[in-house]
C-alpha cells in the first residue's frame, strides 16, 4: 500500500511538473504573437538601409561607426537595430583586441542583398509591403465568407488587377518572383543549358517590361485562353494562386501547347501534409498557405489527393512528385 501512494504521489509531482513547464513556455511563446511582426519590420528597415550591401562592399568586419558612415545614419538608432539583427543572428558580431566591437555577414544575411545569389529581399519587401499587409486585418472576415478575397475587400480589386494598375507593386512581383514575369528564371535554365530555346510567356504588361535577349523570348499572353507551343511548360509558383477548376483549365491549355507523345508540363509547387514528420520547411508550407488565404479569392497550397485530382481532371495520364529539399516539390506531369 505504501509503495502505491509513493508511486501516485510521484506520478501527482510530475504532472505538477509538466503544467508548470508548459506554463513557462507558453508564457516566453505567447508574445511571438503579442509582438512577432517586429522581426520582419526590422528585417525590412536592414533591406531599405542596405546593411547587407555595405558589409559586402567593405568585405571585412567593420565597427558601427564604419557602417554608420557608409549609410549616413545615427550610431545610436542602428547600434539597436544591429543590436537586434545579431540576436536574431542575422549578423555576426565579433571583438577586435582593443576591445572595438564590429559586424560581418553570415549565411543569411547575404540572402538580403537585393542582387545576391539567393536573394529573399524582394519577397520580404513585397510581404511587407502596405498593399500586401493590409488583407491580414481580414482574414477573419474570408474565412466566413468562403468567397470573398480578403486582398479584394481591402483594395476593390484581385492581387493582379491592383499590380496592374500600380507600377511600383507590379515591380516588387516580379522581383519577388524572379522566376516569371521578367523571365529572370527562364533566362537561369537557358543559361545553364543553353541547348534551350526559353520562352516566358505572362501577361502583356508584364512581359512588355521584361529584359530582352539572353535566348529568351517574351510572349505577353493570357494563360487561360492559350499556352505558347513547346515540347515542355514550366509552371512555378503559378497554380497555387488558382482554385481546382482554374488549374484545370491552366493545365489544360498547357497540354494543349505540348506533344502529345514526349511533351511534360512540370509544375514547382509545395505539397502539404505528405512529407514526414521533421520536415522543418513543413511549416513554411503551412504558412504560404496562409497567405494564399489572404491574398487569393480560391489559391491554396495543395495535398497529394488534391493535386491527383486537379491533374487528372486536366486529362493527364499520369504524374510523379519528386521532393528536392525545399518547400516547393517538382510535380512531373505527362498526357
Amino acid at each position: 500500500m505504501e509503495e502505491q501512494i509513493t508511486t501516485a504521489k510521484t506520478a501527482e509531482a510530475q504532472e505538477e511538473q509538466d503544467r508548470s513547464d508548459e506554463e513557462a513556455q507558453a508564457s516566453i511563446q505567447i508574445w511571438k504573437y503579442v509582438i512577432g511582426f517586429v522581426e520582419m519590420a526590422v528585417i525590412k528597415c536592414a533591406i531599405e538601409l542596405g546593411i547587407s550591401e555595405a558589409l559586402e562592399k567593405h568585405g571585412r568586419a567593420i565597427t558601427l561607426l564604419e557602417l554608420s558612415s557608409a549609410l549616413g545614419c545615427p550610431e545610436s538608432s542602428l547600434g539597436r537595430i544591429m543590436r537586434f539583427l545579431v540576436h536574431q543572428r542575422i549578423f555576426k558580431q565579433n571583438m577586435t583586441p582593443q576591445g572595438t566591437i564590429t559586424y560581418s555577414q553570415t549565411t543569411i544575411s547575404r540572402r538580403l542583398l537585393r542582387l545576391g545569389e539567393n536573394s529573399m529581399a524582394g519577397f520580404i519587401l513585397l510581404e511587407s509591403s502596405p498593399p500586401m499587409l493590409a488583407p491580414w486585418h481580414g482574414l477573419s472576415g474570408k474565412v466566413m465568407a468562403e468567397e470573398a478575397s480578403a486582398f479584394e475587400a481591402t483594395h476593390g480589386e484581385d492581387v493582379w488587377s491592383y499590380a496592374a494598375g500600380n507600377p511600383g507593386h507590379s515591380e516588387l512581383i516580379n522581383e519577388a518572383m524572379s522566376c516569371g514575369g521578367d523571365g529572370t528564371g527562364m533566362r537561369m535554365l537557358v543559361k545553364a543549358f543553353p541547348w534551350i530555346n526559353g520562352i516566358n510567356f505572362d501577361l502583356p504588361h508584364v512581359v512588355a517590361i521584361a529584359p530582352v535577349g539572353d535566348g529568351v523570348e517574351h510572349v505577353g499572353v493570357n494563360m487561360f485562353e492559350r499556352v505558347p507551343k513547346a515540347d515542355v511548360a514550366l509552371l512555378m509558383w503559378v497554380l497555387h494562386d488558382w482554385s481546382d477548376d482554374e488549374c484545370i483549365q491552366i493545365l489544360h491549355k498547357c497540354k494543349e501547347a505540348i506533344p502529345s507523345d514526349k511533351g511534360k508540363v512540370i509544375i514547382v509547387e509545395a505539397v502539404v501534409g505528405e512529407i514526414i514528420d521533421h520536415d522543418k520547411l513543413e511549416h513554411v508550407r503551412l504558412m504560404l498557405d496562409m497567405v494564399m488565404m489572404a491574398h487569393t479569392s480560391k489559391g491554396k497550397e495543395r495535398t497529394f489527393k488534391e493535386w491527383e485530382h486537379v491533374i487528372h481532371r486536366a486529362g493527364f495520364s499520369r504524374f510523379v512528385i519528386k521532393p528536392i529539399h525545399a518547400e516547393q516539390s517538382i510535380i512531373e506531369t505527362c498526357p
